[in-house]
Parts: C-alpha cells; structure tokens; sequence
C-alpha cells in the first residue's frame, strides 16, 4: 500500500488574501482559486500543497498544527516574511534559536535558526 501526501487544509475566513500571503512567502505557485478554496503548491505538478478553505467560523485558539521552515538565513526571512505581514508571537518560548510568527490571520509557524554542521 502507497500513502501519499497530497496537501495541508487551512481553514480560513478569506482564502484567497491567505493563500496569496503564503504564496508570496514561500515563493509557490496558485494552481487552484474559486469556490471559497485557494490552493497553492511548490510548484504545478508538485505536491504537497496548501489548500485554503473557507470556514465561516475560524477558530481563534491555539492550533492543533503548524509548519516548521528552516531557512538559509534566519535574521533575513524573519524580516523579509514581518515586512510580507508576519507578526512574532509570544507562545511562552522563552529563548530559544527559533523564531515563532503569525500569519495574517493568525495561524502560528516558526522560522528555525540554520542547521549546525
């Protein structure tokens, strides 16, 4: 048996402006919009992908999931996504080599410090 993972749903009260926030950040590719659903991936025929859904009630409590990305330069990234609309997050880390953000709608994601050799 074969499991492959297609995409991550984000519930959402406005998939479009979500999915193009996040696909300015990563650098993705919309390969679907319509229908209260926005989807975007690394690129078309790349999976997995993001798909952005519309809920009427989008829950503002601490989400069950979030994305970890590490990048080249921590410092650049965290300042490139705050000027996209990232904001930083006080989840109670305290000091660590990660950097936590919030989308614009809120949902949490962390920029982790470069890999050591």
């Amino acid at each position: 048996m074969t499991l492959n993972w297609e995409q991550v749903i984000v519930h959402s009260a406005d998939p479009e402006a979500l999915g193009r926030w996040w696909a300015e950040a990563l650098g993705w590719v919309v390969v679907y919009e319509g229908d209260g659903e926005f989807e975007i991936r690394p690129e078309p025929d790349r999976t997995p992908g993001i798909d952005f859904v519309r809920a009427d009630e989008v829950t503002r409590h601490k989400g069950r999931l979030h994305l970890d990305f590490r990048p080249d330069d921590q410092a650049a990234e965290v300042a490139r996504l705050e000027a996209l609309g990232a904001r930083r997050v006080d989840i109670g880390q305290g000091e660590q080599p990660w950097v936590v953000l919030a989308d614009p709608e809120g949902n949490e994601f962390c920029v982790l410090a470069q890999r050591k050799q």
